[in-house]
């Protein structure tokens, strides 16, 4: 099958109907339109942890979607702080603390639904330097060029990061070993995988963090983006 694709939404298109038709696609359905939930995404949280940095990560940052509540339960469960994003960046960052989760309520809290019970707001400013991050993906290529849904959030939070001075960090996904595709181009503000994982392999793709963006392309946020952002507020506000 060739899985080589001209634009990121036809490989997104083609990741969603796959996972749809070959039923791998786990709640919440249907997989279209989102960072798909797959069958297997567990067992791609493990064999991610597999891999350095984060075999070793004292603290990560993690997206907010569903495929990824497995990643952010196995960091806890070894103890590392979980840095998350609110949806939208409609919040600012939130920390999920190993030390505050009792064991037996990892797994709930790992759940963006509880957070309100389990994660404590975190200023801008209060941000460590992460050891690692992991992204929500919906299309990947072997070496490490990613699509995601389309929004752009996991795109600038790196970005917010790097305008906060923070240093780069590699990049990691967990997806289906079927969203694995041949090619999909890439956009300047990307920032490449430096590790994927699947349900059956995790590998590192040799990308360099620090061939990545160096801040906020601000020539893309508009007005909208900013009233619905306030950390880009916070940051454009300390610019001026």
């Amino acid at each position: 099958m060739n899985t080589a694709f001209p634009d990121k939404q036809s490989a997104r298109e083609h990741v969603w109907e796959r996972l749809d038709q070959e039923k791998l696609a786990a709640y919440p359905f249907p997989p279209k339109g989102r960072i798909p939930n797959f069958k297997g995404a567990k067992a791609a949280a493990a064999n991610l942890f597999t891999l350095e940095p984060w075999a070793s990560a004292k603290r990560i940052k993690v997206n907010p979607d569903s495929p990824q509540r497995f990643v952010r339960a196995e960091a806890l469960r070894r103890g590392v702080e979980v840095y998350v994003a609110t949806p939208k960046l409609a919040g600012g960052f939130m920390l999920l603390d190993p030390a505050r989760i009792p064991i037996d309520a990892i797994y709930k809290a790992s759940a963006r639904a509880n957070w309100p019970q389990y994660a404590v707001p975190i200023p801008l400013d209060d941000l460590p330097h992460m050891d690692a991050i992991v992204a929500g993906s919906v299309a990947v290529t072997a070496d490490g060029r990613r699509a995601g849904k389309g929004a752009g959030y996991s795109d600038l939070e790196f970005a917010i990061l790097r305008e906060l001075g923070h240093p780069p960090c590699p990049v990691a996904t967990t997806v289906h070993d079927v969203q694995v595709i041949d090619s999909v181009p890439t956009e300047a503000i990307d920032q490449r995988l430096a590790a994927i994982a699947t349900p059956t392999k995790a590998w590192l793709t040799g990308a360099d963090p620090t061939d990545a963006p160096t801040g906020i392309d601000w020539s893309r946020i508009d007005d909208a983006a900013l009233k619905a952002m306030p950390p880009l507020q916070d940051i454009q506000n300390r610019n001026n």
